[in-house]
């Protein structure tokens, strides 16, 4: 189990391929919250992702157990909910 008190502002979330999925802005209970400019056309609002898909932390980075693309997918919003898209 990876200990989330290690994980701290401004460290960078990424998938377990490596790629970019977002800026730690804290942890909050089980979910890390991610800054503003993260949430692409959400921006005036935080995007959330579950602490269960934290593989590691490592080299001052958040390590995913999932891709990138499929964490993006994975990631809520202030009430638990799914990320809805603005088109839809």
């Amino acid at each position: 189990m990876t200990d989330l008190t290690t994980i701290v502002e401004h460290m960078e979330i990424i998938g377990a391929d490596g790629v970019h999925v977002g800026t730690v802005d804290r942890v909050e209970g089980d979910r890390i919250k991610m800054v503003k400019a993260d949430s692409g056309s959400h921006s005036d609002h935080h995007h959330f992702i579950s602490t269960g898909l934290v593989a590691a932390v490592e080299d001052g980075k958040v390590r995913l157990s999932a891709s990138g693309d499929s964490a993006i997918l994975l990631e809520e919003e202030q009430n638990g909910g799914a990320i809805m898209d603005d088109d839809a």
